[in-house]
Formats: C-alpha cells, structure tokens, sequence
C-alpha cells in the first residue's frame, strides 16, 4: 500500500505474493501513519456523548501503541495482532471511549490472516472479545468511569457480529490470494512448457539442417582430397558443391535463429515444405546420392497445413542424412502420399549399413519420432529383409489451423 509495486496479474499487487524483495522488507511507514492519525482525530470526535472516560495521555498512549505496532504487520503478524488486540483491551477495560480503534484490531488481524497466522488471530480476536464480555457485564462495578452501568446486551450483539465479519471478510480474502497465486503459479509453469517446446523445437531444427549439410560437406570433402592430384576438375566440383551446401546451412540456421526476434515481428523467411523436395534431391546427388521420388494422391496437396509440411521435409531430410551418412547404397527412394487429412512418406534405402550403424544412432530417429507425435502420428523405422532400411511415417492433420497455438483462457479481472 504504501510502496509503488508494479502490477501483478492475477490479483491485486498489495495482496499479492509476489512482492520484491526491498519492498516485503520494508515496513508500511505512510499506511500506519494514516491509520494513526485517522483513530487519533476520530476517537476524539467519538467520545463526545459516550459518558465515558475523556481522553487523556494515558489513552492516547494506549492507541499509539494499538496502531504503531501495526508497522510489524508484515515481518511478525502474530506480534502486530496480538498485542493490537491487547491494547486495546487495557484501552476499553480503562473506560475510555468507544472509536476507531477497532479500525487497527481489524488491519491486524487480517494480515494476520492472509499471511497464513489463522489461529494467532483467532485467538487475539477471541480474546479480546471475551474480554470486553467480562468488562462490560461483570468487572464494570470496580473499573472507571464512576458510576458505569452493565452494556445492553444489544451492543454485545453488534460487537459479535462486527467480530464474525471481520473475520469472515479476512477467511475470504485469504482463500481469494492462493487462487490467485495457484492462477500465476499455473502460468508461469504454461510458460516454462513453452520455453521448454520452443527450445526443443529449434534444438530439432538446429540437428536437422547441420546433420544434413555437414554430411553433404564431409562426403564431398572427401571426394576433394582423393581427386585433387588426379582430377582437379572434379575436385572443384565437389568444392562448389561444399560452398552451396554451407551457404544453405547458414541460411537455414539464420531462419531457426530468428525466432529468438521480437514478438510479433513476422516471419523472415517461410518455413520448408514438401514443396522444397527438388531442392533435397539436388544436395542429395551433389553428394552422390540418387533419389528418386514418387508422389500418391488422393487428396488435395494443397490442404498440408504449414506444421505438417516442414515436419514432413525434415523427415525426408533427416532419413535422407542417414542414407548418406550410414548406408552403402547410392540409391533411395521418397514416397509422399496425400490422402484426406493424413500425410503419408516412405523413404526406403537399399542397403547394406556400413559400420552397423543402419538408420543412424544419434538424435536423428528421435527427432523424426518427436516431430510426428507433435501432430499425433507415427513413425516407424528400422532395417527391411533384404538389407536395406525403410523409414515409415504417417502424420495427420485436419486442416491449416491446426498447427496454430490454442488462444489462452481470458485473464482474472475484479
């Protein structure tokens, strides 16, 4: 309250849990010294026509002491309530008259509350409630003023209902705080999830383009170095070859970066898709690989949403990698077929697996499986009976949005 906080969602910032650590420090100086001020100049307005005890220095000692301690209401709750309540008991017990000092029992006791201190602020309340009973109908007779009389019980009815709001009023804002912070405490995990995602994401992005253009770049390096004595012509081929691919790479590698730009800047480039396959077929034979690729529709190509599209091209690229990379053959084929709603590809490779490292044994199989259980399909890899390997893939979809963030439930508002 007394603090300028910045604003916290989920619930008001002086309610909140989340307060910097200079202000949850800091002791409420402007929020107490209004509130002393406020019982000071009310309880002086009040006495008139009570018949009570006038207010002397005593009294005023007594109301310093009920409000000042209210400036330990942040760092000892318990201590604040407890001796409010207390003082202001010796306050009442005395004679003096009725005010705003029931104000200061009230603030007590709900930071008493809402910070967790349920039972010490029973207990002060009660206290001070059983108290005033004993006073007002029984020790009356021997206490100031002179002359006093036992209160109607109807005044003891307000008090006890005044108490029971209090209380209420601070249960509810209490159980009122920890939904909000369960709310902000649900939010900020959502978005760990998607920092989580979103770096995952780009760690798959990152492995798919330097897997492949790395291993287009080592094969023509090596291709180089054995032809460079005996056929320079070729081995400036295979150097042209290396340069396109790594230009590639870079270009590729600045697109996965760029996500890292502000939010809500578009895109710089658009993501690959099914129809950069040409594209995979030249890196391929520049790495003296053949691919041939056949295409099956029967639905509408145009329907891929663009999620499912560049999963798809990494798939073809990554199993694409592998060939290169881990078999002896020279050959692969690429089926992509369209049906209504699914995606379907078929990358086979003739075999035999140099090494024994058929259809690799890095992240590459665990990324294609990742991408297609993002969109809730399969993937199914592993060596053929005749040698080779084959890569299976079937990833659907139900139409361009699909691949859109759902929108996030509507903020809180008072």
């Amino acid at each position: 309250m007394d603090e300028l906080q910045p604003p916290h969602r989920g619930g008001p910032p002086w309610l909140s849990g989340a307060r910097s650590r200079t202000a949850a420090a800091g002791l409420p100086w402007v929020s107490t010294a209004v509130l002393l001020v406020f019982v000071m100049v009310g309880t002086g307005f009040a006495e008139e026509g009570q018949g009570r005890r006038p207010l002397d220095l005593a009294a005023r000692l007594l109301l310093f002491v009920a409000v000042g301690v209210l400036l330990l209401r942040r760092r000892r709750p318990v201590v604040a309530v407890a001796t409010t309540c207390a003082a202001t008991l010796v306050y009442l017990a005395a004679g003096y008259p009725y005010g705003p000092v029931f104000v200061a029992v009230a603030v007590g006791c709900f930071s008493a509350i809402v910070t967790g201190h349920r039972k010490a602020a029973w207990w002060s309340l009660g206290g001070l409630w059983a108290g005033h009973i004993l006073v007002s109908h029984w020790l009356y007779r021997w206490l100031p003023p002179d002359g006093d009389r036992a209160a109607p019980w109807t005044q003891q009815g307000f008090i006890t209902a005044w108490v029971v709001a209090v209380v209420a009023a601070a249960e509810l804002l209490r159980v009122r705080r920890e939904q909000w912070a369960a709310a902000r405490a649900e939010r900020e995990a959502a978005e760990r999830r998607r920092a989580d995602e979103e770096r995952l994401r780009m760690a798959r992005e990152l492995h798919d383009v330097l897997a492949h253009s790395i291993s287009v770049i080592n094969v023509q390096a090596g291709v180089g170095l054995a032809l460079l004595d005996s056929d320079p012509e070729q081995a400036r081929t295979a150097l042209t070859t290396i340069k396109g691919a790594s230009k590639e790479a870079l270009d590729e590698v600045r697109q996965v970066l760029a996500n890292l730009r502000t939010p809500g800047d578009a895109p710089t480039s658009p993501a690959p898709g099914l129809d950069r396959l040409p594209e995979l077929v030249e890196q391929a034979a520049a790495a003296g690989l053949t691919v041939t690729v056949e295409s099956e529709s029967e639905g509408d190509p145009a329907a891929v949403p663009p999620g499912a599209g560049l999963a798809a091209f990494r798939i073809v690229q990554e199993a694409l990698t592998n060939v290169v990379r881990h078999s002896g053959s020279r050959t692969a084929e690429v089926c992509v077929g369209y049906g209504p709603g699914r995606l379907r590809l078929r990358i086979d490779d003739a075999g035999p697996a140099t090494g024994g490292d058929a259809g690799g044994s890095g992240n590459g199989l665990v990324g294609m499986r990742e991408r297609a259980a993002a969109l809730g399909g399969t993937i199914e890899a592993g060596p053929r009976p005749d040698g080779g390997f084959q890569v299976l893939a079937e990833l659907p979809f139900t139409g361009p949005d699909r691949d859109r963030r759902p929108p996030e439930p509507p903020e809180e508002t008072l």
